[in-house]
């Protein structure tokens, strides 16, 4: 592998090792909930050890909840098998340094059984049989994801101590393209574009969102995994760096009434050749592969709706005139729509906009890639192009609760087809054990309205 831009070889991680450059490597997997997990190893030790050998890591990171609480029905890992350990294998063409962090680089890891194999729950895992499924087709799927997140001036520990409530956001209004906006912050956004950059990155631009303090750093597309596995890299990245300098960011879907944070998801197929595939003769522009690929779109899009807003908070997203979609159809640079079609030719490609910032993204686009297929598969037919406000639409509905896209991903043949039962029921467990958490809660809105009055 050539080393650019961040990049690293294994003969160069050794140099820098060598020199004193590198003294720390980190060994990360992406959890349930699109976090990175692992350890902290010395440079020696993965070299000596690691890179031949792998490492190991307690098998429960792939069966806790959002605080790492231990919870049941999880077949894989549980008191009852005695939370064993699976192995951690590095991905060297993930190795990267890490320039937020002296003396550090970082690889990824595809988590394999002890005994053998790859754990088909693991997100990264899920994911690379979507793919595999598409270059038995002889394609592959290019994507970019597109993150939004809200900063403030409180740090990460004086916003756990005030309860997240009372925090000072980063800008006192809307700043949605203000070059005014983002010179406000440019210090933030200019380290996490840099530090990016270093760390194997193309980064686009910076922008300016809707509520106070929301911006949004975008990202040259890739392969899907590279932009899956560059996407939880950014997400821990820009925390790390928005904490040194005394800010926090979150990413979580809806933090208060006004916009949400999106996570818009781009998608576009070539051959294995390298040929883009979308564009054809056909109404639009498009081939039949886009015509069928976009029809699977809309047919599984509700059953699949889990994948791609996998948590309470999620939900809160979906509200006519947010930007936010609430209504299945396909339009045309259509913002109201939840699937949205932008560029032509070469460029053409669609987007999802049902995803929030939260969103794990190997299995956003594991759903979107399952969906596709099934339309190729069954030979769909595309439904005409929506025109206008798709929010006053008598289409159907993205579902509006969690337990309402639960029971319809349990009830999918398309994700039992595509992912298998394994992986089906292991995440219908997670979606189980969060619903629970909720319905468990008495929130800060019950206690207001109730406390005195009722």
């Amino acid at each position: 592998m050539r080393d650019t831009e961040g990049l690293l070889s294994v003969a160069r991680l050794r140099e820098l090792v060598e020199s004193g450059e590198i003294d720390t490597v980190l060994v990360a997997m992406t959890d349930m909930q699109g976090r990175l997990q692992g350890k902290r190893c010395s440079a020696r030790y993965f070299l000596n050890e690691v890179l031949d050998h792998a490492t190991e890591a307690c098998n429960y990171l792939l069966a806790v909840d959002v605080e790492m609480n231990t919870v049941d029905g999880y077949r894989m890992s549980s008191w009852e098998t005695g939370y064993g350990d699976f192995v951690l294998r590095p991905d060297l063409a993930t190795l990267r340094l890490l320039p937020w962090h002296p003396g550090t680089a970082l690889v990824l890891a595809d988590v394999d059984r002890v005994e053998g194999g790859p754990v088909a729950v693991s997100p990264r895992q899920v994911l690379r049989a979507q793919l595999a499924r598409l270059a038995d087709l002889g394609l592959a799927a290019f994507v970019g994801t597109e993150l939004e997140f809200l900063v403030f001036d409180d740090t990460y520990e004086d916003a756990w101590n005030k309860g997240y409530r009372g925090l000072t956001p980063a800008n006192q209004y809307n700043v949605d393209y203000s070059l005014l906006g983002t010179g406000r912050i440019e210090p933030l956004l200019r380290e996490i574009r840099n530090a990016m950059t270093g760390a194997g990155m193309y980064v686009e631009s910076a922008k300016g969102e809707c509520n106070p303090g929301q911006h949004e750093i975008a990202f040259r597309y890739a392969d899907a995994l590279t932009t899956c596995d560059n996407h939880g890299i950014y997400k821990t990245g820009a925390k790390e760096i928005a904490a040194r300098q005394g800010k926090s960011l979150t990413f979580m879907a809806k933090y208060n009434e006004r916009e949400g944070n999106s996570c818009h998801i781009h998608l576009s197929l070539r051959s294995t050749d390298g040929d883009p595939v979308f564009a054809g003769d056909g109404p639009h522009g498009f081939s039949p592969l886009m015509e069928r690929f976009l029809a699977g779109q809309l047919a599984c899009l509700r059953e699949l709706t889990y994948l791609l807003a996998p948590n309470i908070n999620s939900y809160k997203r979906f509200a006519p005139g947010s930007f936010a979609p609430t209504a299945i159809a396909w339009g045309g640079d259509n913002r109201t729509c939840a699937l949205r079609v932008v560029g032509h030719g070469e460029s053409l490609r669609f987007e999802n906009r049902v995803p929030g910032g939260d969103v794990n993204p190997y299995l956003a686009v594991s759903a979107l890639i399952a969906a596709g297929l099934h339309g190729v598969e069954n030979d769909l037919t595309l439904e005409p192009e929506f025109t206008g406000n798709a929010y006053a639409s008598a289409k159907p509905r993205v579902p509006g609760t969690l337990r309402e896209a639960a029971d319809l991903f349990d009830d999918s043949a398309v994700a039992r087809h595509a992912f298998g039962h394994e992986v089906v029921e292991h995440y219908l467990n997670a979606a189980h054990v969060e619903q629970a958490a909720y319905d468990a809660a008495v929130t800060d809105w019950e206690r207001i309205r109730g406390f005195e009055r009722l």
